[in-house]
């Protein structure tokens, strides 16, 4: 059985575990539920074989298992089949969980080679430094660490997705996706499954879709606020911050000033870049569209460095007001002034 290192990419060890070349330990922690579940989907389905189930395949659940008793079973010799599979699920669920699961480091180092044994823990990340990460370690189990994807990560992971269901999806209706649905992961994918079922045999997604299924304007988003100011389109941004105070609840200012806010550091970082060309801009912010290299270098050109910084300000100066320091205005009225300012 090949020895697996740890912290290995998603797609290694599901490939893995459809091969049938599983790790004796399976440690599965992380605060983005999706990854994990999706190992523990493909681990029920492909290490025992339907028929050896009643013997060789044991669950326990975090809240009420006996890490004694648990062990113990991990060590048993599966009955007439190859191996077993045990799974602790919802690890995090367990009276001071770290410290328990801690517990299982001696088992760690040395596992049943015939066991595939699992612990689930949807939490915080244990450090390099415990002592269940260094059993892992020492003995090669494989470690997947799954935190919560970033709002510029979530791009990557969707376009993923929509390639492992053979779909294309217009780069436009993927920010639109993002930007609305943003995470957890299961809940965006979860509105691509429902618009891929909406299209039945048509395997692309575009702006319309998403607008006439999910509910969310093609022409008035955040996607379409951040064109305006990087192209210095003042009536454009305008009408769509008058068309977000018509929506409020699904167009919170919080979002939409985080987003500019990121917007602009990436374009005073760009300022101070050596090297500037697209392949170094591209590397430097993890770009895969030609749409997002267009709109920084359009930043870049309408925003000289000293007014990208200044632009940090304004978007700053918003935040305290919005939080009533120095101002009574409510928070559009407040966007509408901080636009302005941003333009003039």
């Amino acid at each position: 059985m090949a020895k697996k290192a740890n912290d290995t990419g998603i797609r290694e060890i599901i490939s893995s575990i459809r091969k049938g070349d599983c790790s004796p330990v399976y440690i599965l922690m992380g605060e983005e539920a999706y990854y994990i579940d999706l190992i523990v989907e493909n681990l029920e389905k492909y290490v025992i074989a339907e028929s050896d189930r009643d013997f060789n395949f044991n669950v326990f659940y975090g809240n009420d298992a006996d890490i004694d008793y648990v062990v113990a079973t991990a060590q048993q010799f599966p009955v007439m089949a190859q191996r077993k599979l045990v799974i602790l699920k919802e690890g995090q669920s367990m009276m001071q969980a770290k410290s328990q699961l801690e517990r299982f480091a001696p088992y760690v180092s040395r596992p049943n080679m015939n066991t595939v044994f699992v612990i689930v823990y949807k939490g915080e990340p244990f450090t390099a430094s415990s002592k269940l990460m260094k059993a892992a370690k020492e003995s090669g189990a494989v470690v997947f660490r799954s935190d919560v994807p970033r709002d510029y990560e979530l791009e990557s992971h969707a376009r993923d997705y929509c390639a492992s269901r053979r779909v294309q999806i217009e780069e436009k209706a993927l920010k639109m996706l993002c930007e609305y649905i943003g995470a957890p992961l299961s809940k965006l994918f979860g509105e691509i499954n429902k618009l891929i079922s909406i299209k039945g045999g048509e395997r692309r997604i575009t702006c319309e879709d998403v607008e006439r299924n999910i509910g969310i304007s093609k022409d008035y988003n955040n996607f379409e606020l951040l064109n305006a100011l990087s192209s210095k389109d003042y009536p454009k941004a305008i009408r769509i911050v008058n068309y977000f105070e018509s929506n409020p609840k699904t167009n919170p200012t919080v979002v939409t000033t985080g987003l500019i806010f990121n917007y602009f550091s990436n374009v005073v970082t760009a300022h101070y870049l050596a090297d500037k060309s697209d392949e170094s801009l591209k590397s430097e912010f993890g770009f895969r569209s030609a749409i997002q290299l267009r709109g920084l270098k359009d930043g870049m050109r309408n925003y000289p460095p000293a007014k990208a910084v200044n632009a940090i300000h304004h978007i700053r100066e918003f935040d305290a007001k919005s939080k009533g320091i120095g101002s009574y205005l409510n928070e559009f009225d407040l966007m509408r002034e901080m636009i302005f300012k941003l333009f003039t």
